[in-house]
């Protein structure tokens, strides 16, 4: 089975390109959606969590609101949620791996660069469009301010050097050419594939 990384910085249409790789009978695993069901009540996340960060728990469940107050107030704290979180990520990916049945895996990783994901990918695919249509598209959303997401992109590795990292760059302008574009990646892997 062929690993492709998919990445790409807020509002550049990451989800929706992933939807579209699944619409071509890829399986694609969503790293956020691993975090949530970690978080949920009964996930693997929360008896840990609740050991070391007992304020971050609400209704059973790890409070990602809280998580964001702690991060703010104690500089230790991230990497301590991180060393909690990151092996459950693991496990959730490979058991998607060991259970997919396509010849394809898209791995949605928002941070895959960041984090040295990488590494562990068969080739990485980028969604791109520029900078002024990324902070429309956000602030559109009305789920941040510009302050937030200023701050969640000073976090992220620039999408210019995402994209000369990736083995694929895929603009997501309009929906009819990502999907040509996304068609297009597939085509090639599988013909990798059959010349492996």
């Amino acid at each position: 089975m062929f690993h492709l990384g998919l990445t790409g910085s807020i509002g550049m249409g990451k989800s929706t390109t992933a939807k579209m790789f699944a619409e071509e009978g890829c399986a694609v695993w969503d790293a956020d959606a691993a975090v949530h069901r970690l978080y949920a009540p009964g996930g693997a996340a929360v008896a840990p969590m609740q050991t070391a960060f007992p304020e971050a728990i609400e209704g059973g469940g790890v409070s990602r609101a809280a998580l964001k107050e702690i991060i703010a107030a104690d500089s230790t704290a991230l990497p301590r949620i991180e060393a909690i979180v990151h092996p459950l990520v693991a496990v959730d990916r490979a058991t998607f791996l060991a259970q997919a049945d396509s010849d394809i895996a898209v791995l949605d990783i928002p941070l895959l660069f960041e984090t040295g994901g990488e590494a562990a990918m068969d080739a990485v695919a980028c969604v791109t469009i520029p900078a002024e249509v990324q902070r429309d598209r956000v602030l559109a959303r009305g789920t941040m301010t510009e302050v937030q997401f200023d701050a969640i992109r000073a976090k992220q590795m620039p999408a210019e050097e995402k994209c000369a990292r990736s083995d694929y760059v895929i603009v997501t302008d309009t929906l009819d050419h990502a999907r040509a574009q996304v068609r297009a990646v597939i085509r090639d892997i599988r013909e990798r594939l059959r010349h492996a």
